[in-house]
């Protein structure tokens, strides 16, 4: 039988595995994909840890995939052998849960995750449900449409649902891995854009993707200087850092919202008063299904918005998701199987 590499985590917190397993043959409702380019997300570091609810070992990460598919299953209709196509973090759904019977699949109760429910990325092959798959636009190169998965529909999903005119200030918090493609984003959406990051070092290039104002957040009141040009009309947050999210709460607009795509255990804390007296939110948002993924990579080709990524082949990677837990990351990683 034809043998393919994978990464595996063969149980919780242990060391990252590059074995080789038989090639699978898709299912109904399935493909088998030749995998070009994945991606490492923060996230898959609740699959490395186990943490991740449900979870099963072994398992293969990656949720921000990119390949051509090579098998298609039975009952599938609009997709051929030969196609680009990207997986992202919504990886198919139940149909029947009440979000589903409301068309609102990201939300599924028992929906499927790359990496998570089923074996993703880390890989050269890997099976998916037809429902999971966005066509790649030939502007985009493999490795750059990868982050676009997860970290680009992230941020670019929420800011377009997010209420946003022309015109209206939009504060970015965290110049990493999904904030450098919001700073982006909101600017090509025609926003008055502010990033918001650790240091004057990330100033020049918080500009360089489009930020009109950069605030340094260790010497200076980032809320008094958003109050200073009138408030945000949204704060999108996209560090993991909770109590960074509270020190800029109070940068908001009347009526504006801080949405929460970066994930952290601990809490936000915001005064009731603050909230009340302003009409205030403070909002999450999940990443989108294949449609939106599409539209993100779209809108990116259009406007010529691509990811920061530094690659690494698939052998290497567990130096690869190291070296993007450590921070040293600029801005995304990429594995690419040389396919």
């Amino acid at each position: 039988m034809p043998r393919m590499r994978v990464v595996q985590v063969k149980n919780a917190n242990g060391p990252f595995e590059l074995v080789e397993r038989e090639i699978p043959s898709p299912a109904a409702g399935q493909v088998l994909i030749k995998v070009q380019a994945c991606g490492v997300c923060h996230s898959d570091a609740f699959i490395k840890s186990g943490a991740f609810p449900g979870i099963t070992f072994p398992r293969v990460p990656g949720h921000e995939v990119v390949g051509v598919i090579d098998k298609v299953g039975d009952r599938v209709a609009n997709w051929k052998a030969g196609q680009r196509v990207g997986v992202g973090w919504y990886g198919g759904h139940c149909g029947h849960c009440p979000s589903c019977r409301r068309g609102d699949f990201i939300t599924c109760r028992n929906g499927q995750i790359p990496g998570v429910t089923y074996d993703g990325g880390y890989a050269d092959y890997m099976l998916a449900p037809f429902e999971a798959l966005a066509a790649i636009p030939d502007e985009l190169k493999a490795a750059e449409a990868a982050p676009l998965l997860c970290a680009g529909i992230t941020t670019y999903n929420s800011l377009r649902n997010s209420g946003i005119r022309a015109g209206d200030l939009v504060a970015v918090l965290g110049v990493g891995g999904l904030g450098h493609l919001g700073v982006q984003f909101a600017a090509k959406m025609g926003c008055r854009t502010a990033a918001i990051a650790r240091g004057a070092d990330k100033g020049p290039l918080a500009r360089k993707l489009g930020a009109h104002y950069y605030f340094d957040s260790t010497t200076q009141d980032v809320a008094a200087e958003l109050s200073k040009l009138g408030g945000a009309k949204i704060i999108l947050s996209t560090v993991t850092n909770s109590k960074a999210m509270s020190a800029v709460l109070g940068g908001l607009a009347i009526d504006g919202k801080m949405i929460v795509v970066g994930a952290s255990a601990d809490p936000i804390e915001v005064s009731p008063f603050l909230l009340i007296g302003g009409r205030r939110a403070i909002q999450g948002w999940p990443s989108g299904t294949a449609t939106d993924s599409e539209d993100t990579m779209a809108f990116s080709a259009l406007s010529n918005i691509r990811p920061m990524i530094e690659t690494m082949p698939l052998e290497r990677a567990a130096e690869a998701y190291e070296k993007m837990m450590s921070g040293a990351a600029r801005f995304r990683m990429v594995i690419t199987t040389g396919q």
